[in-house]
């Protein structure tokens, strides 16, 4: 024995509409998964952190020259403009490193054994150097520069 089912036009809307609605759903969930964190808890005033050490490298020459390397390492990176931004910059090699970032009015040492914090909000997009002003001309070994770009 078979039933018949019969639908009015309104149920029929009605079942239409609770299937978009259940296909929307489930599209976006899916797409709020396949973002990545960082982007998905990303706001404008989410503090972008960043973690940088200091090195410095000696070595000798086949003819007994010193040669001296000094860094920022990570060398680069990347921040939001109109983003607050959180430098953590350790000490690991030397005394201390003295240090400028040119076009932002940020200075700061950094202490052998101990974390320097600089905070800012870069308004302006560009790429402005991280100078240590101990190591900043190339007879010192070779300038100590980092590169904060602003995007």
């Amino acid at each position: 024995m078979s039933k018949i089912v019969l639908l009015d036009r309104k149920k029929l809307q009605f079942y239409g509409i609770l299937a978009l609605v259940v296909i929307l759903a489930g599209a976006y969930i899916g797409w709020q998964q396949s973002r990545s964190p960082s982007v998905a808890s990303s706001t404008s005033s989410d503090v972008q952190v960043f973690h940088l050490v200091t090195g410095e490298f000696t070595s000798k020459s086949d003819s007994g020259q010193t040669l001296e390397s000094y860094r920022f390492d990570p060398g680069s990176i990347t921040v939001n403009r109109n983003q607050p931004v959180e430098l953590r910059i350790s000490g690991i090699n030397g005394q201390s490193h003295p240090f400028v970032i040119e076009g932002l009015g940020i200075s700061g040492t950094v202490n052998k054994g101990k974390t320097t914090i600089v905070r800012f909000t870069p308004k302006v997009a560009g790429t402005y150097m991280i100078i240590c002003t101990t190591h900043s001309e190339q007879n010192s070994g070779a300038p100590m520069i980092g590169y904060l770009n602003v995007v």
